[in-house]
């Protein structure tokens, strides 16, 4: 049976509507990650308080490790509450296609770190006094990144979240799999800030790629991935 692309669009706004209604009741990027961002950066303001110059060139690497550890965090908060509550089960029998369960996870997990990335991009703006540029660079690479490492998460969440050790797996399998992305993103960022060297764009052109190629790969396979978690 064939399914359209505007009813895999439906069923992905219908899951991702369901998990940013979790999310807001929860409250867990408000009350646990939020503060764990904050915190990395004040740490890292306190640690290289005479060397402001030191904290601006290193900034790029930062804002995106920081990205990646709540990116973790936000994972394995999803897909435990899901998989404790019966919910995977009950989108097994949902009559969602697949597809457009993956694509709604995708999508609830971009918007929760766009919250995420602002709030951390205006604290190293506020904390670093780091003055942003390249404007178009920067928000390019953002998008495609972030829609990268929240495909890689959808498709890597519920492999961990069945496993015994979901709380060390998830971090094993996931943070390898993106240095891709913590590389050409904070190469990009750089350039665009006016701290690095060659093209940027080239960098953004690569997320692009990880980022569809993470997006194919979960509409292909999460279905069978859905059966077996």
């Amino acid at each position: 049976m064939k399914i359209s692309p505007l009813e895999v669009l439906r069923d992905a706004s219908i899951v991702a509507g369901k998990d940013l209604r979790i999310e807001a009741r929860s409250k867990v990027a408000i009350n646990q990650v939020l503060p764990f961002v904050l915190a990395v950066v004040l740490l890292f303001g306190f640690a290289l308080d005479a060397e402001t110059s030191l904290l601006r060139r290193v900034t790029s690497g930062l804002f995106w490790v920081t990205v990646l550890f709540a990116t973790v965090i936000i994972v394995q908060r999803t897909f435990a509450i899901e998989r404790s509550d019966g919910v995977l089960d009950a989108l097994r029998l949902s009559g969602l296609h697949p597809a457009g369960i993956f694509l709604g996870k995708v999508l609830s997990l971009v918007a929760q770190l766009i919250v995420i990335e602002v709030t951390l991009a205006l604290a190293v703006v506020v904390f670093y006094d780091v003055s942003l540029s390249g404007g178009a660079l920067l928000a390019t690479t953002t998008i495609a990144a972030t829609v990268g490492i929240a495909a890689a998460g959808a498709l890597y969440g519920p492999l961990a979240a069945g496993a015994r050790h979901r709380d060390t797996l998830l971090p094993l399998l996931l943070l390898p799999v993106l240095a891709p992305v913590l590389l050409a993103s904070a190469r990009a960022f750089e350039v665009a800030l006016g701290r690095g060297v060659g093209g940027g764009w080239q960098w953004a052109a690569m997320l692009g790629i990880f980022a569809v190629v993470y997006l194919t790969l979960g509409v292909a396979v999460w279905g069978p991935l859905l059966e077996d978690s």
